[in-house]
């Protein structure tokens, strides 16, 4: 029952093994393509920015160059034609020939662009959601207000499946000294885990960090196909522990088969020997007889040649009589077992015995129980003999807890060793043998199973005998049997 458990405990433990890594599997496949994915629309958003970027950048300098030689009166008219093209661009300031920027902060920027000849970042108010941009050009200057919510291509934006804009899980921000605009909220949450994209846009004028974030939460995770997995695992190990049973159970009934055989033969060794001292002593006193009267029947004149032939007959059918029985033992004697003894492991025969008789124990309810109280005992004995003796002495005390109810019934096997011998015990709760059976108990044609031979115990101790071992049975208190076998140990 025991080992039973522990390899039903096995096969759940492989299973949640196997489940365990398929799943951490499925969920790190799960978050890299979740990963490669955010990571690519976080470069398409940071693209699209920076395309936008760039022709602020490209603005300026076609007003620029495309100036009026006279600017008065024209300051108007770039902010006109330029509103209707880019929605982003709230208004354009020009500075023309002669005249001063209003503002300090566009002529300190204009200071600089004009000596990096480039566009420069006049004045940012990213948390408001604008910022101007100014190029100092001759003979005018221009600067463009820039509303940067209105800068996304929401057509082109990239969102996940079945998301919008305001609703996908990535949040992306505008970031710059310290400032930061939110173009995308998202749905970030405590748990799980956290990409993050970090990138500077395409144009130094506008030195913006797009930062994009996505948190994963444990809800994301692909729990329908680790569900399919833990299944198909399971199916797998069912089938796998279905195959490996059968092949048990095959193994069980061909060890069991030969144990069969073998006794069937000393079976049949034991009844043809039984049967051979049975009729040898008739057979020897019919050919007495028969040798006797033809001697008789020879001192008698009448009818001499008659009673001779017939006397002949008698003997001749008792000689071949004899001949067929001896001919009979011949053939089936029982095999030799008592070959070269050889050390044997006590507990490994007791397991194989137990093993081979798994399925009746569990028929009957019966639950063995082995105390060893010296492990590694090795005895000397011939290990089909001794298999046969254990498997006896095991079946015997399953039949006699047959009239036990089953909520009483208790097999115990003892494994012991004291002065030079190893000793097994096969006890029982059965009903116990009776005191006037007791002494009778081992000898052949004797049972009182009904339908039984009475040859098993008989060739328990004929084979325990031949080893060098004894074999003994006693009564227990309240109630059962115990039958002791006792071998030599090997040194």
């Amino acid at each position: 029952m025991w080992k039973a458990l522990q390899h039903r405990r096995l096969w759940l433990l492989a299973w949640c093994l196997f489940t365990a890594l398929g799943s951490l599997l499925l969920a790190r496949l799960e978050l890299v393509q979740l990963r490669e994915d955010f990571e690519t629309d976080a470069r398409i958003a940071h693209r699209l920015l920076s395309q936008r970027a760039v022709q602020h950048d490209a603005v300026l300098a076609m007003l620029a160059l495309l100036q009026p030689a006279s600017a008065p009166g024209l300051s108007a008219a770039p902010e006109q034609r330029l509103a209707s093209v880019y929605p982003q661009i709230l208004g354009v300031q020009q500075r023309g020939a002669g005249s001063r920027w209003v503002d300090a902060t566009l002529a300190a920027a204009e200071e600089r662009s004009r000596s990096s000849h480039q566009v420069v970042l006049a004045n940012s108010q990213l948390a408001q959601g604008n910022f101007q941009l100014l190029l100092a050009a001759e003979p005018n200057s221009y600067a463009l207000r820039i509303d940067v919510r209105s800068m996304v291509p929401w057509s082109e934006w990239p969102t996940a499946p079945n998301t919008t804009p305001q609703t996908s899980p990535v949040r992306l921000v505008l970031q710059q000294a310290g400032q930061e605009f939110v173009i995308q909220p998202g749905r970030i949450g405590d748990g799980g885990w956290r990409f993050e994209f970090h990138k500077h846009l395409a144009t130094d004028s506008q030195p913006f960090d797009v930062v994009a974030l996505r948190q994963v939460g444990w809800g994301e995770l692909p729990w329908r196909w680790m569900l399919v997995w833990a299944i198909a695992v399971a199916a797998l190990l069912a089938a796998l522990h279905a195959v490996q049973r059968q092949r048990r159970e095959r193994r069980r009934a061909e060890e069991l088969l030969r144990l069969g055989q073998v006794a069937r033969l000393n079976t049949l060794g034991e009844l043809a020997a039984g049967m051979a001292h049975e009729l040898n002593q008739p057979l020897t006193a019919m050919l007495a007889n028969t040798q006797a009267a033809s001697r008789l029947l020879d001192d008698d004149p009448p009818e001499l040649a008659t009673a001779r032939s017939a006397m002949a007959q008698a003997v001749e059918q008792a000689r071949r009589a004899s001949s067929v029985v001896g001919r009979l033992r011949r053939a089936v004697e029982r095999p030799d077992l008592a070959g070269p003894l050889q050390p044997v492991h006590l507990q490994d025969a007791v397991r194989d015995a137990l093993y081979l008789l798994e399925p009746e124990c569990a028929r009957r309810g019966v639950h063995p129980s082995v105390h060893n109280s010296t492990p590694n005992i090795r005895v000397l004995a011939e290990p089909v003999a001794l298999e046969q003796i254990v498997h006896n002495l095991l079946m015997n005390a399953l039949q006699a807890l047959e009239q036990t109810p089953v909520a009483e019934r208790r097999l115990t096997l003892g494994i012991s060793a004291e002065n030079q011998h190893g000793q097994l015990t096969v006890q029982d709760s059965g009903p116990g043998i009776p005191p006037e059976v007791l002494p009778r108990i081992f000898e052949p044609f004797f049972s009182t199973r009904r339908g039984g031979l009475g040859l098993g115990l008989n060739l328990c101790e004929s084979l325990a005998s031949g080893m060098g071992a004894t074999l003994d049975a006693s009564n227990v208190a309240p109630h059962g049997a115990a039958l002791r076998l006792t071998l030599p140990l090997a040194r």
